[in-house]
């Protein structure tokens, strides 16, 4: 099965394209500038040298479209047809306590991320925007979604709740959600294969360093504790 994957920006779009069966990359990328002129696609296909084209993407949906051109081309390209992707991953900053795993996106899930844009002003609408370009290019496959504080919503109540009026979390959602999910995700079960252990025996302190940077507390298996807060800045 081939799976796309999709990280939409306020003025990006990321993507990566995945053989399931054969557990292989066929392709990376990136739609740069999008939606503020100059914009330009980088690509690169396994087997292949990078390709880079200057194409003006006023939308997202427009620098999907080029995405899926550059990916079925003959000469750069990493599948034969669009038709040949069977799913879609996307790549969600915030799903408040709503979420505590992917999700299959229904209606009523991206409901609840336009509901949940005040907590991620910057990435939800932009995530949002990619969610509903990509379903009208690619509209009979599944489209799910991951979120970064997914991973979190196993913290204890010690671990996420400020001392501050509790009036805040109840009414404002004021409380610690944690982020960069789909990384300490990976890297915790990861781990337990590296160790040889139960990846729900495992007791780890994971730091992910990046364009930003976090610390992440795993105990048994799940996020126990995490140095972002209510906002990444924290």
């Amino acid at each position: 099965m081939i799976i796309l994957t999709l990280n939409c920006g306020s003025s990006s779009v990321k993507y990566q394209v995945y053989d399931w069966e054969k557990e292989m990359v066929l392709a990376t990328g990136i739609v740069e500038r999008v939606t503020q002129g100059g914009s330009f696609i980088k690509h690169k296909a396994k087997g292949k040298d990078e390709h880079k084209i200057e194409h003006n993407c006023p939308d997202h949906k427009v620098a999907i479209e080029l995405i899926m051109k550059i990916l079925t081309d003959p000469q750069v390209g990493a599948i034969e047809k669009i038709a040949d992707i069977k799913a879609v991953g996307h790549r969600v900053v915030h799903g408040g306590e709503k979420f505590s795993k992917s999700v299959r996106i229904t209606p009523e899930v991206l409901h609840t991320f336009e509901e949940l844009q005040n907590l991620a002003p910057l990435h939800n609408p932009a995530n949002i925007t990619g969610i509903r370009a990509a379903q009208s290019v690619l509209p009979n496959v599944p489209h799910c979604a991951i979120m970064d504080t997914a991973w979190h919503q196993t913290m204890p109540l010690s671990s996420y709740l400020y001392a501050l009026p509790y009036e805040w979390y109840t009414r404002y959602g004021v409380r610690r959600y944690g982020f960069h999910g789909t990384s300490f995700l990976y890297t915790a079960k990861r781990a337990a294969v590296l160790l040889g252990k139960d990846p729900f025996k495992v007791n780890l302190v994971i730091a992910h360093i990046g364009n930003g940077s976090s610390i992440n507390a795993v105990k048994n298996g799940l996020s126990f504790d995490t140095s972002m807060g209510l906002t990444p800045l924290e």
